[in-house]
């Protein structure tokens, strides 16, 4: 999907460089998303840096994050492992169906989430990206309806802890706030990948928040 610039190549660069800054103050050990990009661009890894680091410049309110979250090409989970775990080697991985859990051998805390693309919302966003180029970098974070749809769906999650979907809900709500131009249509069928029914949910939902309407879900 072509990306729509409006000029937040700037913007995503900027949040990122908050985000990094805000991270870097309280958390132990802390790995840079900007070195993840570096390695896994070398590795020739296909990735979309996701996460609060991947988000923050559609959201306008770059925050804090503890880990650095990416999702990997199908077929290159393992390698994206291997090149993370040779360039930081104080990290440990822990390998669970959803995700590499990549942890701090000496506080145990999650330093990088390595996502495997075995869902559908997740697989389409390795697909539905914007490029962002900071300086020497060029990487990919998901494309405004593609970062709705990744909101939204820990939203409805049944699995999601309450205190965690509070912090997805504010996320979606200053997406929607943030980006006045959101493709709908677009969104509707990224939001299918949800669960069925899920495309008309979401779009309500972007309603809700343009009409100062409190979230139900």
């Amino acid at each position: 999907m072509p990306a729509r610039t409006h000029g937040l190549s700037d913007a995503h660069g900027l949040s990122l460089f908050k985000s990094s800054k805000l991270s870097g103050v309280y958390v132990p050990h802390f790995i840079a998303p900007q070195d993840v990009i570096r390695v896994l661009t070398a590795a020739k890894v296909s990735f979309t840096l996701v996460g609060a680091h991947g988000l923050g410049g559609w959201t306008g309110k770059p925050r804090a994050t503890e880990d650095v979250d990416v999702v990997v090409g199908p077929r290159q989970v393992k390698k994206a492992v291997a090149a993370l775990t040779a360039a930081f080697p104080n990290l440990d991985a822990d390998d669970h169906p959803a995700v590499v859990r990549l942890r701090d051998r000496d506080t145990g805390a999650v330093a990088i989430d390595v996502m495997k693309p075995n869902q559908p919302v997740i697989h389409a966003a390795l697909k539905n990206t914007h490029t962002v180029r900071s300086g020497r970098l060029t990487y990919k974070v998901p494309s405004l309806e593609m970062a709705l749809a990744l909101k939204f769906a820990p939203m409805v999650s049944l699995n999601r802890a309450e205190d965690d979907k509070h912090i997805d809900d504010a996320d979606f709500i200053r997406v929607v706030r943030h980006n006045p131009d959101i493709d709908l249509d677009r969104l509707a069928v990224l939001g299918e990948l949800v669960y069925p029914g899920g495309g008309k949910e979401i779009v309500e939902c972007v309603r809700r928040v343009r009409a100062g309407e409190q979230l139900i879900l």
